[in-house]
């Protein structure tokens, strides 16, 4: 990163600093689009000198197409910009475009690390973005079988259906013949009873 070098993020140290409940606000106007966009370019120092000089909702703050910075930094499977974001607060759960939520994007390409972050500081494991596509379905469709199994053992539901098809992660993974292992991990998750 441009001159300006964050210290690698131990799952730990996100548990013990981020309080994404302070970080609320979304918006920030013309900052806000600057922040995410030096957080786009890699630009560490622009980003903090933002982060001191703003609201604290800056953190949150969306770009023009609706992207936040942690999912800017997700989309890129940036480690370090992840971590750092989460560190400042960032809402693991504030959707962006699309109606994606940081899970869902981590989820989407196998980003493992990224989903244990966000899981273990308060990322709802089944929330649907516009589509109804859970992190769970989204990563079935994807064959990523770690963040599959991450995701179940966060409780994620894979009989929850998507609005785009009407299946469930549970449905996607037995269409697959490509799927085994996943299907295997899915269907030790016995479905739930009707009306439950």
């Amino acid at each position: 990163m441009k001159a300006f070098n964050f210290a690698q993020l131990a799952v730990g140290t996100a548990l013990g600093l981020a309080s994404p409940a302070a970080a609320q606000m979304t918006g920030g106007g013309y900052k806000g689009v600057e922040f995410v966009e030096a957080v786009r370019k890699s630009d560490g120092d622009k980003a903090m000198e933002l982060l001191t000089s703003s609201a604290p909702g800056i953190v949150d703050s969306k770009a023009d197409d609706g992207n936040t910075a942690l999912i800017v930094a997700l989309m890129r499977r940036d480690e370090e910009w992840t971590g750092f974001l989460l560190n400042k607060g960032a809402d693991p759960n504030l959707a962006g475009k699309g109606g994606d939520t940081p899970l869902i994007v981590a989820s989407r390409i196998g980003f493992d690390q990224a989903v244990e972050w966000l899981l273990s500081m308060g990322a709802k494991a089944d929330t649907s973005n516009r589509m109804g596509e859970t992190p769970l379905i989204v990563a079935v469709q994807a064959r990523q079988t770690p963040v599959v199994k991450l995701l179940l053992n966060a409780g994620a539901d894979p009989d929850r259906t998507d609005t785009a098809a009407g299946y469930s992660a549970r449905d996607y993974a037995q269409r697959d013949p490509r799927a085994r292992d996943i299907q295997q991990l899915i269907q030790a998750k016995k479905p739930k009873p009707a009306g439950k």
